[in-house]
């Protein structure tokens, strides 16, 4: 027989191994799930002992060419049902649909086929008919169509597979048991598993309802999740249950799991909330391993030395994300967690379970590696770490140190020395004027050199971010090469600042929608400091670093504006200038940008600063449609558009094309004495004469160009953009003029 095992995303490939570990050597994974084929004993052992799958169907019959709802009657009342359901019984149909033209409903496949059920039984059961029964049937089929292509199957394992049944509370965080499972096979505990000396000791300190912890239990004892309910599977009710053959299965599940109990297991269960443990308890309890998890409240945060029950182990766990805890921000969580972590688990290895990516970037450590899993259509991230403890870090010190001294040794090229001393000119004129303006991230070279056409920014004196321009056609690729080599060694050299701190980019045009493309997927975010605020910076994944150098100036003005003010920021990137409003004690603030991912780092910008506040504001739109789709008014504005931009779900943008509408739609929101700042970075930006005309405007470009980007005064614009005034002396008359004609029109 051939059966399919539904699975959750990213999950393929561990029930396939649970498919071939029940006994069936012919597994193909497919979308959605794994195809094995297995007589009964291999399908029941895998119903017993399956931690992830979902569901488990019997393939029927198949169709390799059905191109209508008719043709898919006319296929499905050849098959003989009455094999399966006779007129005592109550059936469902349930239904998926993919990539199919010829339904335009997909509870229709499923109607139609219920009526080739019905019909057929009519035929061999004297006009007598089962009845349908959609919450609680006797037997469940299910169709489905790819395309053309249409399989019919029988429900042999029941819908609620994953489903264990100890569950009999929970908190609001809910993780899955067959996701739980997923974390722990993805995670390094589950090698020890394998090996001689047993499982290693588990902490979940996050352990909510206690599901990682229950399931890690019954792997490590070697307990199949089934027999916590051994009758609620769907085939007993199916003609082709052997009661001699499960019989059988259970003896040997059963036998396993009498000799996994003899196993030295530990496994700890944490959580600050005694409700929580609680419920734990009571879960572990009726999964019959209340006896192997020793339970304790700590709040992670204020672990000491003392708390850690054993010198190594293993941390799996789903610490909150998402929501804001009690009187603190989720960041403070993720940077207290890393601490801890890294300071009293030396020789731990650790699994976090993360919905938000980014959070992750808070744990001051770096993961080994990262799978992806889906809860509930949600993608949520698992970074595996390594705590290494004093010697560990002392010899990799060591040898760190030791390569970079001998790569250090060496003499630099006469190019690379010629970029050095360029470097070394740059930083003794432009390190004191920074210090003196407590201005820690600067740019320190900007193409001085022709043939080192690179932009290099320092930031907190710990950090650099080169930025190759492409090299054009004309210049050989291995001299292109040679010469970023040259500029790295001469960086490194004269900064002081070590080589894996040196992150490198090549900076070409951006086109279409290639300007909206991740470079990488580190989610590797670190925290500079400007101005008495903090700011989120990633030096790989996108094009840009997440605050833009040149306008610190800018953003030092909005702050000095800002006092009371209503403030907007449009096209707000990462939020960097609400931040300085907010900081400046505006009234109030609004970001708007069209990207989900930058108004989320501006989110959480704003909130590493401090400003949660009600009066904080964000919107994902085009900001122009937002324009002209909004009544509200604001006393401060700062507007900086990209040159350029493209996408699917929206107009193209040009700054140069487009500056006179997009103003006037900032002018439109502006109160009579407030203030536009607008600022772009476009080289050849010239404003529109029709602006000077129509209000008052006033280039700034040069006064809000730093020190550190004078020699490159182009590299940005920036206009103060007021409403002109008209004095009292000029409306007076033309107020009479009107008045009079008015008068002057005849009585109605």
């Amino acid at each position: 027989m051939i059966f399919y095992a539904t699975a959750s995303a990213n999950q393929n490939d561990l029930v396939e191994m649970e498919a071939r570990q029940a006994g069936s050597t012919d597994v193909y994974v497919t979308n959605g799930g794994v195809e094995f084929e297995a007589d009964l004993a291999v399908a029941y052992r895998f119903c017993l002992w399956t931690r992830t799958a979902t569901r488990v169907l019997l393939a029927l019959f198949q169709d390799e060419c059905v191109t209508s709802a008719d043709e898919l009657y006319d296929s499905s009342i050849q098959i003989p049902w009455e094999n399966w359901v006779t007129p005592e019984n109550t059936f469902a149909v349930t239904e998926t649909v993919t990539d199919c033209r010829w339904l335009k409903n997909s509870h229709f496949a499923a109607l139609r086929v219920k009526d080739a059920i019905v019909d057929r039984i009519r035929e061999h059961f004297e006009d007598k008919r089962p009845n349908v029964d959609r919450d609680v049937p006797d037997v469940t089929f299910h169709i489905h169509v790819d395309g053309e292509r249409v399989v019919w199957y029988v429900d042999f394992s029941g819908k609620s597979l994953h489903k264990r049944g100890y569950r009999k509370m929970q908190t609001d965080a809910i993780l899955t048991e067959y996701l739980a499972a997923a974390l722990l096979y993805r995670s390094d505990w589950r090698k020890s598993l394998d090996g001689e000396d047993g499982p290693e000791p588990l902490l979940d300190p996050f352990c909510g309802s206690g599901t990682i912890c229950i399931e890690a239990a019954w792997m490590a004892t070697d307990t199949a999740p089934g027999l916590l309910n051994t009758s609620k599977f769907a085939f007993f009710k199916l003609p082709i249950h052997d009661p001699d053959v499960w019989e059988d299965i259970l003896d040997e599940a059963a036998a396993r799991q009498e000799e996994g109990r003899k196993q030295q297991v530990k496994i700890y269960a944490w959580d600050k909330d005694p409700e929580a443990l609680g419920i734990a308890k009571a879960n572990a309890q009726a999964a019959g391993v209340a006896d192997i998890i020793e339970f304790a409240r700590h709040d992670v945060k204020d672990l000491t030395a003392g708390d850690i029950p054993v010198e190594r182990g293993c941390i799996v766990t789903d610490p909150p994300y998402g929501v804001r805890l009690e009187n603190e921000n989720i960041e403070n969580l993720y940077i207290a967690m890393g601490r801890q972590f890294n300071s009293l688990f030396a020789g731990w290895r650790i699994a976090i379970l993360c919905g938000d990516q980014q959070l992750l970037s808070y744990v001051d450590m770096k993961p080994n590696r990262t799978n992806t899993l889906f809860n509930g259509g949600m993608p949520c991230q698992i970074a595996h770490y390594y705590v290494f403890t004093e010697e560990e870090r002392a010899e990799m010190i060591a040898k760190a140190e030791q390569k970079r001294r001998e790569r250090l040794a060496k003499p630099l090229t006469p190019g690379a020395e010629m970029a050095a001393n360029r470097l070394k000119k740059n930083l003794a004129a432009l390190k004191p004027l920074m210090e003196a303006q407590n201005v820690s991230s600067y740019r320190i070279y900007d193409a001085d050199m022709p043939e080192y056409s690179a932009a290099i920014d320092l930031y907190e004196n710990r950090w650099i971010s080169l930025q190759e321009y492409a090299a054009p056609s004309s210049i050989d690729p291995e001299d292109a090469i040679r010469r970023l080599e040259e500029l790295i060694d001469a960086t490194e050299r004269v900064t002081g600042i070590d080589r894996d701190m040196i992150f490198v980019k090549q900076r070409t045009q951006q086109k279409g929608l290639n300007q909206y493309e991740k470079l990488a997927t580190t989610n590797r975010f670190f925290i500079m400091r400007e101005n008495g605020l903090k700011f989120m910076v990633n030096f790989t994944d996108y094009l840009d670093t997440g605050i833009f150098l040149d306008h610190r100036p800018v953003r030092r003005m909005i702050r000095e504006m800002s006092d009371g003010k209503r403030f907007l920021n449009l096209f707000c990137y990462t939020g960097t200038a609400t931040a300085y409003a907010a900081a400046g004690n505006a009234l109030s603030t609004v970001s708007v940008d069209a990207s989900s991912t930058y108004l989320d780092w501006a989110l959480k910008n704003m909130q590493l600063n401090g400003f949660t506040g009600m009066n904080h504001f964000f919107y994902k739109e085009d900001c122009i449609e937002w324009l002209f789709d909004t009544y509200d008014r604001f006393d401060l504005i700062f507007c900086d558009p990209p040159t350029f931009s493209n996408s699917k779900s929206r107009r193209t943008f040009d700054v140069d094309q487009d500056q006179v509408k997009l103003i006037r739609a900032c002018m439109m929101h502006l109160e009579k004495d407030g203030t536009l700042i607008f600022s772009n970075n476009y080289r050849k930006f010239q404003l529109d004469e029709r602006l000077y005309e129509q209000f008052a405007v006033q280039d700034i470009s040069s006064e809000t160009i730093g020190d550190d980007f004078k020699r490159d005064e182009k590299i940005h614009k920036c206009f103060l953009i007021r409403h002109k005034k008209v004095t009292p002396q000029k409306a007076q008359p033309e107020i009479r003029t009107i008045r009079k004609a008015v008068l002057k029109k005849p009585l109605d």
